[in-house]
């Protein structure tokens, strides 16, 4: 037990240490992604609250025919919405934590992956153009590429 509180107040002190060698721009940039992560967890929490009760709501109801597309993609739409939300959040802690010293451009295409399937989930296919479908498609295909792409690289170089 004592080994333990040995070694959290030399974490802490670690933590200090670190904090006093940080110049004037990378502890704002502590401070802002830590506010970040502050108002994207109460946005997370509160959107996690609005699916319950949406989702509760409709069981209760026997409006929940989970076969009707426009009920799929309404609950599909904020699951995405939730995850894309605390995939950011994740790579916001990263940079909290200092294990990654800016956002990364893998995590950032990562999140646009997500949003832009999001998007493909809950379309309305009655009001929207082959063009639109097109240019989504587009996108996400070049924005696979350039994430392949990177995780090549990163392959290569930690070889």
């Amino acid at each position: 037990m004592n080994e333990k509180l040995n070694n959290k107040s030399l974490l802490q002190n670690t933590d200090y240490e670190h904090w006093k060698l940080l110049s004037f721009y990378e502890k704002f940039e502590q401070v802002v992604a830590l506010i970040l992560v502050s108002l994207i967890s109460i946005v997370i929490i509160s959107a996690l609250n609005r699916l319950t009760i949406k989702t509760f709501e409709m069981l209760t109801i026997n409006e929940a025919d989970f076969t009707n597309p426009e009920i799929f993609q309404a609950l599909f739409g904020m699951i995405m919405t939730l995850l894309i939300a605390m995939e950011f959040k994740h790579s916001i802690l990263k940079v909290v934590s200092r294990q990654d010293s800016i956002i990364q451009v893998k995590t950032v295409i990562l999140i646009a992956i997500l949003a832009i399937s999001r998007k493909f989930i809950i379309l309305d296919t009655k009001n929207i153009s082959a063009a639109e479908i097109a240019s989504l498609s587009a996108a996400l295909l070049a924005l696979g590429a350039v994430y392949w792409l990177m995780r090549e690289r990163d392959d290569k170089s930690f070889h």
